[in-house]
């Protein structure tokens, strides 16, 4: 049954910390990692440390990885060199590089002296690799066999390896240089004769790796593609020197979420709900500045048709309706662009292609609302206001669908990520624009 964490529980728990009472301790060693860190997470600094100083190494280290960043950072700063030593020899090497990796340097330096010298030689090797790279990503921990080996052989040193490896997922078969040649499955493994060779049963067509230089979300999207479960890392020298397994790469794509939705948004930098106020004023104030600037625009605009409303006053009631329409056809065109783009689909359209496509689209969304608002304005109002409004109306959803689907294609040609272009920049634009299409149709109507 899944576990579910409840207050009251929490309440128990910090009640036998009080009293100094560990009889709770085995019930929560029996949860899984992901649910001990979830506990931890709500507990003070004080009571969390004391649940984890009772908890073995390897679930200490699993723990560790499992905790919210701010909650695993005050961990981190609590240990003396010693047990931090100590906590990331017992990661896999692409969590402790992770670790060690939002560290001072002289702080690294200190940690990594303190460690076994096998440990700290990958550790620095990682370190190396920027973060949002494959290397940065890999861990150095994987299971590899010989071209050369018999069978029996392969599995006696699979066994040895193996100790290392949490989890094996495939078996990458090399040659002597290290160099990767395919993989082996282990059913081939379980079925082949001892006294078979590794090169008489291994598979070495159709292979997929990337190299360390790859960026994250190429990986993200290459293992999507193949539906990976690990993937092997090559160095430059096309060398095997670690794998990416699909729970880093679930990270990735998290985060790459996180902030497309968050820029889409208004929010200029990942933040957390938990970050300080100032930071996250300071990643909310430039698109709230972009949306005033905007907001004084179209008042400028308002202001200079100010006599003719004065004339049709009831042109001002649908400023917010047209204004509004702009904005959401023009968020949708852009956020269906931007989802194509990030996943990699209709790559080879031109871009003549796709903003045809989102043309036609606008055409037909913008006959069905205009038509729909003018039956409703003739109705209430008169039929000239009718006509204003439904024409304006036409072609400020047209205007948007094609300014929503040129603008994130053009910002992903120039490299800049195009989930900038979600959010308040074309609301506000397409808001600006709109209102002076509205009121040039409407003096045309009227004859002003």
């Amino acid at each position: 049954m899944q576990y579910e964490l409840t207050r009251e529980y929490l309440d128990e728990i910090r009640d036998l910390i009080a009293e100094n009472n560990t009889a709770f301790i085995e019930d929560v060693i029996q949860l899984h990692p992901a649910d001990i860190a979830e506990i931890l997470d709500e507990l003070d600094n004080d009571e969390a440390k004391f649940i984890y100083a009772h908890l073995n190494h390897d679930l200490q280290g699993d723990v560790l990885m499992e905790l919210e960043d701010d909650v695993r950072q005050r961990f981190v700063e609590s240990f003396n060199l010693d047990q931090l030593a100590s906590q990331l020899e017992n990661l896999d090497s692409d969590d402790a590089v992770d670790i060690l990796g939002e560290m001072p340097i002289d702080k690294q330096l200190e940690v990594i002296s303190k460690m076994d010298s096998s440990n700290a030689s990958e550790l620095v090797d990682l370190l190396n690799y920027d973060e949002d790279t494959a290397g940065g990503l890999m861990q150095t921990e994987f299971i590899r066999a010989k071209l050369e080996w018999p069978i029996n052989r392969c599995v006696i040193e699979l066994r040895r390896q193996a100790e290392e490896v949490d989890k094996v997922h495939t078996i990458y078969v090399v040659d002597n240089d290290d160099n990767l040649v395919g993989t082996l499955s282990l059913r081939a493994l379980l079925v082949a004769s001892p006294k078979s060779l590794v090169k008489d049963v291994y598979k070495d067509k159709n292979m997929v790796y990337v190299y360390t230089n790859e960026e994250a979300e190429e990986v993200a999207r290459i293992m999507d593609k193949y539906d990976l479960v690990s993937i092997p890392v090559l160095n430059l020298q096309k060398k095997l020197v670690g794998r990416i397994t699909i729970d880093d790469i679930v990270d990735v794509i998290r985060e790459e979420a996180d902030k497309d939705f968050q820029m889409a948004s208004g929010i200029s930098e990942n933040v957390e709900y938990n970050a300080s106020i100032w930071r996250m004023s300071r990643a909310r104030l430039p698109w709230l500045m972009i949306g005033l600037m905007g907001g004084v625009l179209g008042s400028q605009v308002i202001g200079n048709f100010e006599t003719q409303i004065g004339k049709i006053p009831s042109l001002a009631f649908f400023i917010p309706l047209v204004a509004a329409m702009g904005g959401n056809v023009g968020v949708q065109s852009s956020a269906i662009v931007v989802q194509s783009i990030a996943n990699g689909t209709n790559q080879f359209s031109s871009i003549f292609a796709r903003v045809k496509r989102e043309a036609g689209l606008g055409l037909l969304n913008g006959l069905i609302c205009g038509t729909f608002i003018f039956l409703i304005t003739w109705l209430l109002q008169d039929i000239r206001l009718g006509i204003s409004v439904s024409i304006a109306l036409f072609i400020v959803i047209v205007f948007a669908a094609i300014f929503g689907t040129l603008i994130p294609l053009a910002l992903h040609r120039y490299k800049v990520d195009p989930a900038v272009a979600t959010g308040p920049f074309i609301t506000t634009l397409n808001d600006v624009v709109g209102l002076f299409i509205y009121f040039a149709v409407g003096m045309l109507v009227f004859g002003l």
